[in-house]
């Protein structure tokens, strides 16, 4: 199983998460783009941080909303998601470049991947940005959504997603974060439901009830959330506890 963090999402002088407490417990980093955070300085100090421990590098590309930390639906047009998307995976490209390492993977930040999820022409954007640009990347998925069929239909590898720090609905997607509820906070809750979707492909909904199905390559943990190092390290030891190889995609 891997584990992706959300990394590099600081800006000029807002500091940003705990990325390399987060980046010892995970595999992957998506790093953020420069369209809700991330500028060229945070940019390339990710990279390396990413080259020095070994870890995956993936872009977490957004709509242009640094105000709203990416977390604002847009009124953007198919072409206007894809050039978007395509521009953020250049941009981060050159650093990768230049740190003698290469991208992985692609990951939507916040509202673009939540609308993609369930938006056809926004889910089809985005896949055509990766394919345009390296149709070998990774590209990250809610399973059962219209973004992964995308992905799929565009002939990309798509890697299925679960988040060990956010509650879910029995339609598979994720629960606004402006409800209750929405974040998992408690590390050794959110280490068991990683534990359980790695080993059994299910997650309970946040209305209880029976567990659905909730396949997962990849399992997110947000810099963002109220003690994400310590979720992180606690979803890691619990996964290798169960016997689960904790790995990066592809390997």
């Amino acid at each position: 199983m891997d584990i992706n963090v959300d990394m590099g999402e600081a800006f000029g002088a807002w500091p940003g998460g705990p990325d390399e407490a987060m980046l010892r417990a995970a595999t992957s980093a998506n790093v953020a783009c420069g369209f809700h955070a991330g500028d060229p300085r945070t940019m390339a100090r990710t990279v390396d941080l990413c080259r020095r421990l070994g870890r995956n590098v993936g872009a977490h590309p957004s709509y242009p909303d640094l105000v709203g930390f990416g977390r604002r639906a847009m009124a953007a047009t198919p072409e206007e998601v894809r050039t978007d998307v395509l521009y953020q995976l250049g941009a981060l490209d050159a650093f990768c470049r230049g740190a003698g390492v290469r991208m992985r993977h692609v990951k939507g930040h916040g509202a673009i991947y939540n609308v993609a999820v369930k938006d056809a022409p926004t889910a089809r954007a985005m896949a055509e940005a990766v394919v345009a640009f390296d149709k070998t990347l990774w590209f990250f998925a809610l399973p059962g959504t219209l973004l992964g069929e995308a992905g799929q239909a565009a002939g990309l590898r798509v890697a299925w997603e679960a988040f060990a720090d956010r509650a879910v609905r029995r339609d598979g997607t994720l629960v606004p974060r402006g409800q209750p509820g929405a974040l998992i906070t408690d590390p050794e809750t959110a280490a068991a439901r990683a534990v359980r979707i790695a080993r059994e492909g299910v997650v309970v909904p946040a209305d209880g009830g029976e567990p659905i199905p909730w396949r997962a390559d990849t399992i997110c943990v947000h810099s963002d959330t109220p003690g994400a190092p310590e979720i992180a390290a606690a979803v890691r030891r619990a996964l290798e506890a169960a016997g689960v190889e904790v790995r990066p995609l592809g390997e």
